[in-house]
């Protein structure tokens, strides 16, 4: 079985309530709160986890707050290798607007690390892949989410040199100088927004054709082998050197649209790591994403409900 390692350097404990509807001044009085382990890579072991990958979650965590984040997602059932911080650990707050529908997200920048904390993550996923030649082709790591203050813009790019060196794959979804800085080392995997892609081309790309050739001179540049655009309500396009391929989103009732990404990323490289057909794993992609909307808060994606939408997905070559 592959072999999936994510790596997320500003973790969360994902704190999220509900209310009718969200006011200034006044006292607002929510609903029960939720707590799940968060940020982006994190949330991607857990869904992996259920999907039946051989994963672990690699991420730093400090203080009272990086203790619940772990013991959270041990109660999951998710294998994790925690490197300890000085700082503690952020929480992240979302409330749902019931009235709406619309999320609401509060997110902290998360403690500020040293250099030798944030190189001990990098050293943990290049420990675990082993030296160059050493057949690390059957793992994949997955480099999710934004950086903490202190962090280097780089780390990114060097640690997609050092995976790919060793034969793995590198999945990216982060944003800013650190995403544009590891596109130009090259990764295999690149899950961008459409609002992430227009900052990164400084294109309008208002419709199907304009998006699709900015993903192809990404993937003709040597930059990423894959890009899966998420559309968000219009669904998701795929790009790979061989082929395009569109899918509509499925309309399922929303209950939060958070994690949705993070799920939509684990549903994708489920199903190339299993060595599927890059438009059957986009499917994957989709249906796990559409399943994290049925549920509240962080919580994720179900696999029952990934079962049952997985049919509903039309995916369509461009």
């Amino acid at each position: 079985m592959p072999r999936i390692l994510t790596l997320t350097l500003n973790p969360a404990l994902d704190v999220s309530t509900a209310i009718d509807r969200v006011e200034p001044v006044h006292k607002m009085r929510c609903g029960a709160p939720r707590q799940h382990p968060g940020g982006g890579g994190i949330n991607v072991a857990r869904v992996l986890h259920r999907l039946g990958a051989d994963v672990t979650a690699i991420y730093p965590a400090g203080g009272a707050t990086g203790a619940v984040l772990t013991t959270l997602l041990q109660a999951e059932g998710v294998p994790v290798q925690v490197l300890p911080i000085a700082g503690e650990t952020r929480e992240s707050f979302s409330v749902h607007e019931s009235g709406t529908g619309q999320d609401w997200r509060f997110v902290l920048p998360g403690p500020a690390m040293s250099e030798a904390e944030w190189r001990a993550c990098r050293e943990a996923v290049l420990s675990a892949l082993g030296e160059p030649g050493q057949g690390a082709g059957d793992t994949w790591v997955v480099a999710s989410g934004g950086l903490p203050p202190g962090v280097s813009d780089a780390c990114c790019a060097d640690l997609a040199r050092e995976v790919r060196a060793r034969g793995a794959r590198f999945v990216i979804d982060t944003n800013g100088p650190a995403l544009a800085q590891a596109l130009s080392a090259g990764v295999d995997v690149f899950k961008p927004s459409l609002r992430e892609l227009r900052q990164l081309t400084g294109q309008a790309l208002s419709d199907e054709a304009s998006q699709v050739a900015a993903a192809r001179a990404l993937i003709d540049a040597g930059r990423a082998g894959v890009v899966a655009l998420s559309l968000g309500e219009q669904g998701a396009i795929l790009v790979t050197a061989d082929g395009a391929w569109r899918a509509g989103a499925l309309n399922v009732p929303v209950a939060s649209t958070i994690g949705a990404g993070d799920s939509f990323v684990a549903g994708l490289v489920f199903g190339l790591a299993q060595g599927r057909a890059p438009q059957q794993a986009f499917a994957q992609a989709l249906a796990t994403s559409a399943a994290a909307l049925l549920s509240q808060g962080t919580s994720l994606a179900d696999p029952a409900d990934v079962a049952r939408l997985l049919p509903e997905v039309v995916v369509q070559a461009i």
